[in-house]
């Protein structure tokens, strides 16, 4: 019997400062049984971080290789942003770069070692991927504090850093800019 996706329900009170942004968020989104808790957290504050009308999780999630894991499309469906988590291959990146205007990575992975992994992969339009990369030790925290399906986060996101306020704790971990393209 093959195991089945875990539902998660995220309720999010969004203050994201930096984009004037103050929102209530029922976020539901389901794991995996091969995504790691970070993974799940990373797409999480993902769909937080980038929040706009037309966002929204992949059909299939990570049964679903050939869509992004998180995109944001118009109201007549026009995809504008390819979102990325972790670490794809060069060739998924040059893929979503062809096919969105946008494309966005969130990753916990070593920033040197994800770029010089991409070092010598084709990659169209490399200079303009947003890559962002948040510490996987926030991320385990964050994880130790949230349940097994699910929290209650008081989100706030003011010039690179993150507040998260879960469970009587709050976490606090930096959002980091990293050049995909040589300089």
């Amino acid at each position: 019997m093959a195991l089945q996706a875990t539902p998660y329900r995220f309720s999010v009170q969004l203050a994201h400062v930096d984009r004037a942004l103050y929102v209530d968020l029922d976020v539901k989104m389901a794991r995996h049984p091969s995504e790691t808790e970070r993974s799940l957290l990373l797409r999480l504050l993902a769909y937080c971080l980038l929040h706009e009308e037309g966002i929204s999780f992949s059909k299939g999630g990570l049964s679903s290789p050939d869509e992004p894991a998180l995109s944001v499309r118009t109201l007549d469906g026009r995809l504008t942003t390819w979102v990325e988590i972790g670490s794809p291959s060069g060739e998924r990146l040059h893929k979503a770069a062809k096919a969105a205007p946008r494309v966005v990575l969130f990753t916990h992975a070593d920033p040197a070692l994800l770029v010089g992994a991409l070092a010598k992969e084709k990659i169209h339009k490399r200079e303009l991927i947003e890559v962002w990369h948040l510490a996987p030790a926030f991320l385990d925290e964050l994880a130790a504090q949230v349940g097994d399906r699910g929290a209650r986060l008081e989100l706030t996101i003011t010039e690179g850093q993150l507040f998260v306020g879960v469970g009587g704790a709050t976490i606090t971990g930096a959002l980091e800019r990293v050049a995909l393209a040589h300089e």
